[in-house]
């Protein structure tokens, strides 16, 4: 069975095992009550995300350093993935928001970098699109990269950092097992739907890499220039 298609299969089981234990295993928690459900999606969204952007720096760095062509195809799926992965954090960010703090948004430290983070690694997907030219498309989107993931650390430690609404990292130890169960089985179908995105994803940034290396056809030549 290809790699693909087993952490597709893997994915959607404890996907559907995670989910069925979030909505109808896990108790209510003590304080959010039923709103705390959605922290089931939300939490290993936020982890996958951090790891995929993680994967995008070291990408970047690696085509820069290595100047390998493969590095600068899984930065482009590296890229794809977190700019969706960001959006989806947005909107779970702001589902949660409305029941918590009664407003869809606000500008907390939390979420206003997170969406930086996503409104920059869009310009850097969008950048992509607009140059032809493979190696500057990949040296440029490479070093907007690493430039982007600056705000990554930012992200993770604005809740320490600053006066914010949102709440504190909670770890491994911290959690009741019954609410751990449901996260990190969402966490691992998450991981491996991510890791399955990211390997077609960079076979397809590959084969049009091929097509772009191809040299110009020859111009076709009628048999009257021929005569002439």
């Amino acid at each position: 069975m290809p790699l693909v298609t087993l952490c597709l299969l893997i994915s959607a089981v404890c996907l559907l095992l995670g989910t069925f234990n979030g909505l109808f295993v896990a108790p209510a928690e003590q304080h959010m009550g039923e709103v705390q459900r959605i922290m089931y999606v939300h939490v290993p969204t936020a982890w996958t995300a951090m790891l995929v952007l993680t994967w995008a720096f070291i990408c970047a760095v690696a085509f820069l350093f290595r100047a390998r062509w493969r590095w600068d195809n899984r930065l482009e799926a590296a890229l794809g993935v977190s700019v969706l992965f960001c959006l989806m954090l947005c909107i779970q960010g702001a589902i949660w928001a409305k029941p918590t703090w009664g407003v869809w948004w606000d500008w907390d430290p939390r979420l206003t970098t997170t969406a930086v983070l996503l409104m920059a690694f869009t310009g850097i997907v969008a950048l992509r699109h607009f140059i032809s030219d493979p190696a500057k498309r990949a040296t440029w989107s490479s070093v907007a990269t690493i430039i982007a993931y600056v705000d990554v650390p930012i992200v993770y430690f604005s809740v320490k950092w600053w006066n914010s609404l949102h709440q504190q990292q909670s770890s491994v130890s911290t959690i009741s097992r019954d609410f751990l169960i449901p996260l990190m089985l969402n966490f691992a179908g998450m991981l491996l739907l991510v890791i399955a995105l990211m390997t077609l994803r960079a076979r397809a940034a590959a084969v049009r890499l091929e097509d772009e290396m191809l040299p110009p056809p020859l111009p076709v030549t009628s048999p009257v220039e021929v005569m002439a």
